[in-house]
């Protein structure tokens, strides 16, 4: 069974998983809606666990293109006061600064996103990260683990939920398209993975 540390376990790397909910596909022009991301590490036991949650509801940025179809898909109406919504700057200031603080606990050099289909979560958060002008994103700028691809491998899937029943992990499709229930639920899924990938 691998025993590592986080640092040593992921080259350095600090496993972050995250999940968007936007206002379409492009992360040039639409709008990221919703934010949230999770961490992991290993307990005494050498299982990787989850350790913290972060979610934020973003303010659309000026200009930005929000689909119709992409807002029935999540459920998300961007105008209710109720979502208590911040400014993208705001939202990645705070998780940056949470981010890095737990980064440099696991002493891993740099955190790396996880995600379902990561490019997709990446290429929003690198979009956001320079329309707020912020210069010390502590996430790797191309490299991610995808645990779509990781479930294709170790499970014979991709789409989440499926992975996520093979996996024997619960899955409601009714609380799914929430950034913070999507970003959970990949986390488990991760860590499965990871503790599976360590007993050989």
């Amino acid at each position: 069974m691998i025993n590592l540390s986080m640092k040593e376990r992921f080259r350095g790397f600090f496993p972050v998983i995250i999940d968007v909910e936007t206002g379409g596909f492009n992360a040039a022009t639409d709008a990221l809606l919703e934010l949230a991301a999770v961490t992991t590490g290993f307990n005494e036991q050498g299982k990787l666990e989850i350790k913290n949650s972060y979610h934020f509801n973003i303010e659309p940025f000026e200009g930005a293109n929000i689909e119709q179809k992409a807002l029935d898909f999540t459920g998300i109406d961007p105008d209710n006061p109720l979502r208590g919504a911040i400014a993208e700057q705001k939202a990645l200031k705070s998780l940056f600064k949470d981010l890095r603080n737990e980064q440099k606990d696991a002493e891993c050099n740099r955190c790396v996103l996880v995600g379902h289909n990561s490019w997709f979560d990446l290429s929003f958060l690198n979009a956001a990260t320079e329309r707020a002008d912020i210069k010390r994103n502590p996430f790797h700028p191309f490299t991610s683990f995808d645990t779509a691809s990781l479930s294709a491998l170790m499970l014979g899937h991709t789409v989440l939920a499926q992975a996520c029943d093979l996996a024997g992990i619960e899955f409601s499709q009714k609380e799914a398209h929430s950034a913070l229930y999507d970003a959970t639920k990949t986390a488990e899924l991760f860590c499965l993975l990871v503790n599976r990938a360590n007993q050989f």
